[in-house]
């Protein structure tokens, strides 16, 4: 990608995100990377285009090296398990200095930040016949001191440490806390910065996930999945059950990860989104200039039949567009053809960055559905390339070109592609549904 398709990339969706919070949460090991800066440029960049920042930070890398400079063996690291006296001091002691880098490292970027005591702490407890000790977790964040911050254009750091009403200190964990402020401050995003590119499955990263699907996942490969990569998409499963929209976990030490991940449709990590993420619609007008770049794509590979702008703004209305974040990325047409009592599915096409992700199935049964309410009695499609992929997942049958309404017979012999055309007969909706 191009700087200026870049730039073009992020003003996109500049109106979307204008004065919304973001939380980043960034894991004490990112902070020591050497891309760290890199990140705090990518931030300045965030509040230069007026989204609101707020900074929440992890110290279990730190906790570890204090605590081998003291030759000690702290009772707990991230703010999980057990917090004893000694472990807690070593902890505030790591936090402290992780957040005066953050503080120094906005200040060299010309940004303003503030450490704010805006944490509620009570002790987590006994859990299981176990006292946790000083490991805290949140009762309470103070909305009105961050968002007096945010309204002064100063970026909150809140570190894993929180303090109850008379002055005691409770070591907490930096994932949930940051859950519980995506939560307060309704963020639009809460950003992972972690070590980790992602979750990975079988397959490699998994781009994107519903909470549900990360729910099911989470379950399904806990064992296969490092400490991490747990902590990371539990904690991304609670904060959309919760009301947190869009999660993301990225690795952190990636160079402009954050700004790749939060102003791209593929991003480079993992999004687990609690709303309708991905959706499919009817096109329209102002998405005539898309369709025409997704056909235009179809026809350099010549898996589509060429179509001109203008062809496009006529026929706009038979067309259907699946969306990723509000982005049309891939298409198709439903055109009918009444006197036979037939429909077409056409222009049929994925962008590249997304195939492989059951898309065009969807837009198929999309149109089948569609022709099926209609009353029709046949959908058919012709094909050069995916002829296959029709009859195996489309549950088409091979057909000839003596199927085809005269009208688009014509057309067929005109435009001389000899694609394969593939017909499938439609039950009425009142026989589908029963049907075994």
């Amino acid at each position: 990608m191009t700087r200026l398709t870049h730039f073009r990339e992020i003003l996109r969706y500049v109106p979307r995100f204008r004065d919304r919070a973001f939380v980043i949460a960034v894991d004490g090991a990112v902070v020591e990377d050497e891309n760290f800066p890199n990140l705090l440029l990518d931030i300045a960049l965030l509040r230069s285009l007026s989204i609101r920042v707020v900074l929440v930070h992890g110290a279990a890398h730190q906790v570890r090296k204090y605590a081998a400079m003291l030759n000690m063996t702290p009772s707990d690291v991230d703010g999980t398990g057990i917090t004893d006296r000694e472990t807690l001091q070593v902890a505030v002691t790591a936090a402290s200095r992780v957040t005066h880098e953050i503080l120094e490292g906005l200040s060299a970027n010309d940004l303003r930040a503030a450490y704010p005591n805006a944490l509620v702490a009570h002790p987590k407890g006994i859990l299981g016949g176990v006292d946790h000790q000083l490991t805290g977790r949140v009762e309470r964040v103070d909305v009105g001191q961050l968002l007096t911050l945010l309204e002064h254009d100063i970026i909150p750091v809140v570190p894993p440490v929180g303090c109850d009403g008379a002055g005691n200190s409770y070591r907490l964990n930096s994932d949930a806390v940051a859950v519980e402020v995506a939560k307060a401050l309704r963020a639009v995003k809460l950003v992972y910065l972690t070590t980790e590119g992602g979750i990975r499955g079988p397959r490699g990263v998994v781009r994107q996930m519903t909470v549900e699907e990360a729910d099911a996942f989470l379950k399904r490969h806990k064992p296969d999945l490092s400490p991490v990569a747990q902590t990371k998409l539990a904690h991304a499963v609670r904060a959309g059950k919760e009301g947190v929209e869009r999660v993301h976990i990225i690795d952190g030490r990636e160079q402009e990860g954050l700004l790749g991940e939060v102003f791209s449709n593929e991003g480079i990590g993992t999004l687990v989104y609690a709303n309708e993420y991905q959706s499919i619609r009817p096109a329209q007008k102002r998405d005539v200039r898309a369709v025409f770049g997704l056909i235009q794509q179809g026809v350099r590979s010549e898996e589509l039949a060429r179509r001109t702008r203008a062809d496009i703004e006529r026929q706009i209305g038979d067309f259907f567009v699946f969306e990723v974040d509000r982005n049309p990325v891939a298409c198709a047409a439903l055109i009918a053809y009444p006197a036979e009592n037939k429909a077409e599915v056409a222009s049929v096409f994925v962008d590249d960055r997304y195939a492989n992700q059951g898309i065009g199935a969807r837009l198929i049964r999309y149109a089948e559905e569609a022709a099926r309410a209609r009353g029709f009695a046949e959908l058919f499609c012709l094909s050069t390339q995916a002829i296959n992929y029709f009859v195996q997942k489309g549950g088409f049958r091979l057909g000839t070109p003596d199927d085809l309404p005269p009208a688009r017979r014509e057309r067929y012999e005109q435009q001389g592609r000899k694609s394969q055309v593939l017909v499938k007969p439609l039950m009425p909706p009142s026989t589908a549904a029963v049907a075994p």
